[in-house]
């Protein structure tokens, strides 16, 4: 039978941990096709990045429209968009073809809380991706490039959901992986009714580059399944707790989150 297709709309990430490389591997790892529209070619390591090369916006739909067209996709992603014009363009793409639910990575922080994008494409991601998104899944640092909130405890954390859901998503997971000095890492899921934590064991270890995507790209497996958004957000962070339980040093820097534990067959 012909498995589920998900699609990534992202950048490409040369050391293999992140971006599309990480995404790929997480759509093999949950049985379905991924399909790919490359935004981004970086220069990247262990040890960061060291520059990147945008790919020019109609280039990035027409791969959209490619695969839309031929293969259909059953659930999709976004990863690093990198400009607003790319941005932009894939939004106006996507309500030109059939895609299923969407799930927007708002990637605009580095691995040390930097902001990776202009305002201007902050404002994009708010008001052009956010309001075609079924769920949005922003780190702690993302929240705060994106509406101004830290967010240090529980309180704070549904005050940035509710503060998210205002920009027009159906569903937001604010992960509260980069939460410090907490025994566990506890995510909250909102569609501004429900606000449901989903509380996951805290690994003692640096390597956990690739991890969000990991995770983003995992919830969109599931929903290319036909999940519901809160099973598709729980079985994620399932898979995502074991990646990071199996992450394994690599260079001189932060090591890759790893799936390759479901090539073992061990539970």
């Amino acid at each position: 039978m012909t498995p589920p297709t998900a699609l990534t709309i992202a950048g490409s990430d040369s050391g293999g941990g992140a971006g599309i490389q990480a995404d790929l591997r997480t759509f093999f790892a949950h049985g379905v096709h991924g399909l790919v529209a490359l935004t981004a070619v970086t220069v990247q390591n262990s040890l960061g990045v060291q520059g990147f090369t945008e790919i020019p916006a109609d280039v990035v739909t027409a791969q959209i429209k490619a695969v839309a067209s031929d293969m259909g996709v059953n659930a999709a992603k976004t990863g690093m968009l990198a400009t607003a014009e790319i941005i932009r363009a894939v939004a106006k793409t996507l309500d030109e073809v059939e895609v299923g639910p969407l799930v927007v990575d708002p990637v605009a922080a580095s691995m040390t809380g930097h902001a990776l994008l202009r305002e201007d494409a902050l404002e994009a991601i708010r008001t052009e991706l956010f309001p075609r998104a079924t769920l949005i899944t922003p780190n702690l640092d993302e929240v705060r490039l994106l509406t101004g909130i830290s967010v240090v405890d529980a309180a704070s954390q549904r005050s940035a959901a509710e503060a998210l859901l205002e920009f027009g998503s159906q569903w937001v997971l604010v992960k509260g992986g980069h939460m410090q000095g907490t025994p566990e890492c506890v995510d909250l899921l909102s569609d501004g009714r429900e606000f449901i934590s989903l509380s996951g064991r805290r690994y003692e270890t640096e390597n956990t580059h690739g991890g969000g995507d990991t995770m983003a790209s995992a919830i969109t497996s599931s929903l290319a399944k036909g999940a519901s958004v809160p099973d598709a957000v729980a079985s994620g962070k399932k898979f995502i707790e074991r990646c990071v339980a199996e992450s394994y040093p690599l260079g001189a820097g932060v090591g890759p989150v790893s799936p390759f534990w479901v090539l073992g067959g061990r539970e």
